[in-house]
């Protein structure tokens, strides 16, 4: 890690995210970075709390003469996502973030940095430990598993906190304010088949779709980016319906919550097709480049012949699961009609895995419309099961409601325009964020979400700027001494 990163101002924010990014903190491994929040929590010699699931909460007193402001929550997640380029040897389980400081922007080398959420923690940490800062009474609440999930908001019980404003920070644009999110809802398709020993006369190819932007299937969903299993099924698709190719593995994706990167397959053809298929073939990954050449520059897509594999999947079930793929919606399905620019529904088939006789394909459906959600689930489902998959919805969330009549809203907006002298951006957006789930026990709290300036969440460009985490300290700052009194 660079020494630089701990000089960068604000120090405190700073330092305590190289302090949390030397952890390791996948979801669902999260024990390491509990023991340090606790740690962390007993050390400033605050009331520290673990709950059932994993929830850590730091309880911090008023300042003197903010007793009479309502009391907060400050929240922010544990968990990061774990994402690394094809040629980055880095183990996630035992080593620390590499980070580096490029120009305005601080980055990993070669994996995801993990300021999504790990700056809005190092924020609360720079609060709970500053002796300088005015604020009202304070609950720190730090959730786990946010990135695969949410079962640290779901497991979080009524009654634990009692704070009447939640601050959110998880939100990736500094000059938006957030009022409300789209729920999810995890679709997963999976079958079993029987292999195929192949015959002679074949040849092996291994076919890699590399090189993609990748990035949050819900904030970057509306970019049109590349998606690398639509795009390797393009090509299976090609070779089948022209060539008879056969389909041996498939290693496509990997986080529900990521816009898939990558796509491998290992796939034969009859040797006496095999300069027609790679002609065509050829061709066909010239045109898939031209179309995404502004959006992908980077997309590479190589095809090399490799040992010839020994089985592959049998024929009826390869037609139908390729068609299956091509026919499933990945993308917008529905823009929103109240909020101008936002995408209201949408899918990401996130990861596609053929090997040694079962297929899983599995998507995340997000939507701000609860009715939406199932509308396009269900389609989902209809899609997969006509192609004789079964077909499991789970990990579902609600989505977060605006609450334009909130008082902390008005706050927010009134203390951004003061600091930066113009009118900040609010709005929903198209992610999952803790605030729909938490609502649910906490029904009366007020709750608003803000935040630094990340980019490429959830791939190895993920990047936060500098300048906008100064500013988000500062805005954070004359919010919590702006925090409306106790009614």
């Amino acid at each position: 890690m660079s020494q630089n990163i701990r000089n960068i101002a604000p120090t405190t924010v700073w330092n305590h995210f190289a302090d949390l990014n030397a952890v390791p903190r996948p979801s669902k491994k999260e024990e390491r970075i509990i023991q340090f929040m606790v740690d962390f929590g007993k050390k400033l010699q605050l009331e520290t709390i673990v709950d059932k699931v994993g929830n850590v909460i730091i309880k911090k007193r008023a300042t003197c003469g903010m007793e009479n402001r309502k009391a907060i929550v400050m929240q922010s997640h544990l968990d990061m996502v774990h994402q690394k380029n094809a040629t980055t040897n880095f183990d996630f389980n035992t080593e620390g973030i590499k980070m580096v400081v490029d120009g305005d922007w601080v980055k990993a080398e070669g994996t995801t940095l993990g300021a999504d959420n790990g700056l809005g923690v190092a924020a609360i940490m720079g609060v709970l430990s500053s002796t300088d800062i005015p604020h009202p009474a304070i609950e720190a609440l730090f959730t786990i598993d946010e990135e695969t999930g949410m079962t640290g908001a779901m497991g979080l019980e009524g009654g634990i906190l009692q704070g009447e404003i939640l601050l959110n920070l998880d939100t990736e644009e500094d000059d938006e304010i957030g009022i409300g999110c789209a729920g999810g809802v995890d679709v997963t398709a999976t079958k079993s088949y029987q292999e195929e020993k192949i015959g002679e006369n074949v040849a092996g190819y291994a076919i890699a779709v590399t090189g993609l932007n990748g990035g949050h299937s819900g904030m970057d969903i509306i970019k049109g980016l590349g998606n690398a299993n639509k795009i390797m099924n393009r090509l299976l698709f090609g070779g089948y319906r022209k060539y008879g190719l056969r389909i041996a593995e498939i290693n496509g994706g990997s986080l529900r919550n990521a816009i898939p990167r990558e796509s491998f397959a290992k796939v034969i053809v009859d040797n006496a097709h095999q300069v027609s298929f790679l002609l065509e073939t050829e061709t066909l990954i010239n045109k898939i480049k031209e179309e995404f050449s502004t959006i992908e520059p980077n997309l590479s897509i190589d095809i090399q012949e490799v040992e010839t594999p020994k089985k592959v999947m049998e024929i009826t079930v390869q037609e139908k699961f390729i068609k299956a793929i091509y026919a499933a919606l990945n993308g917008v399905y529905r823009m929103s009609a109240d909020v101008d620019g936002l995408v209201e529904t949408s899918n990401n088939i996130a990861k596609v895995i053929v090997k040694q006789g079962a297929i899983k394909v599995g998507c995340l459906t997000r939507s701000s419309s609860e009715s939406n959600k199932w509308d396009l689930a269900n389609s989902l489902r209809s899609c997969f099961e006509l192609a004789d998959f079964k077909v499991e919805f789970s990990g579902t969330y609600p989505g977060w409601l605006p609450n334009m009549n909130a008082s902390i809203l008005k706050t927010l907006k009134s203390c951004y325009i003061n600091l930066f002298n113009e009118q900040p951006k609010v709005a929903a957006c198209h992610a999952g964020l803790e605030c729909g789930i938490l609502g649910q026990n906490y029904p009366e709290m007020e709750m608003i979400s803000f935040g630094p300036s990340i980019k490429g969440a959830h791939s190895p460009d993920e990047r936060a700027q500098i300048s906008s985490t100064q500013k988000f300290w500062q805005l954070l700052k004359e919010v919590l001494q702006n925090i409306p009194e106790k009614e």
